[in-house]
């Protein structure tokens, strides 16, 4: 093998990276507009400013090291993205809704978790202390991004579960069901 080979690997893996995270700066915002609730909508908007920052120190790496960040399509986040978009065009409103875009958001954080991690890995081996300083940051802000996505899947899938999946407030439903009741009651008398 030649000595650059983890050097030129690197290089392709950041450049993955950074393509990942271009596709989901224009992703986020699709994700925000479906979510039902506010949580989890301000969840991705707040994202979407971690993510362009995400950018930003990938960038600040690619100028130290004198090399294009372009050139490469990360084909994983490509369909990582599409599943998303199938989420939000199959589900119905409300939780369940709700429920499918923080499955899909954690397959992409779990990614990118696993990205970062080997490319601060790289780093630290390569000497480059700086770069291993912008993967450890955007590391553990992914890292905290899958347990804030965690914390929301806990009420929001049991509102799913409890079928509350409609997007009504309670009250509504149960007016509803109450206005079923009573037309069943007046067809059984008349």
């Amino acid at each position: 093998m030649p000595e650059n080979s983890l050097q030129e690997l690197y290089v392709e893996q950041l450049r993955d990276l950074y393509d990942a995270e271009n596709q989901l700066v224009k992703a986020l915002p699709k994700m925000a507009k479906a979510a039902q609730a506010d949580a989890l909508r301000k969840g991705f908007e707040q994202h979407l400013e971690q993510t362009k920052g995400h950018v930003d120190r990938l960038e600040q790496i690619f100028s130290a090291m004198g090399e294009s960040p372009k050139g490469r399509k990360c084909a994983g986040m490509k369909g990582l993205v599409e599943e998303g978009e199938q989420v939000i065009k199959e589900q119905s409103d409300g939780a369940a809704l709700d429920s499918g875009l923080i499955a899909s958001a954690q397959r992409v954080e779990h990614y990118e978790i696993a990205g970062y991690g080997t490319v601060r890995t790289f780093a630290e081996l390569l000497g480059d202390v700086e770069a291993v300083n912008f993967l450890q940051q955007t590391l553990d802000e992914e890292k905290e991004t899958d347990e804030k996505l965690t914390a929301l899947a806990k009420q929001i899938n049991a509102q799913a579960m409890n079928g509350s999946n409609s997007g009504m407030e309670e009250e509504d439903a149960e007016s509803m069901r109450r206005g079923k009741r009573s037309a069943k009651a007046k067809s059984a008398r008349a």
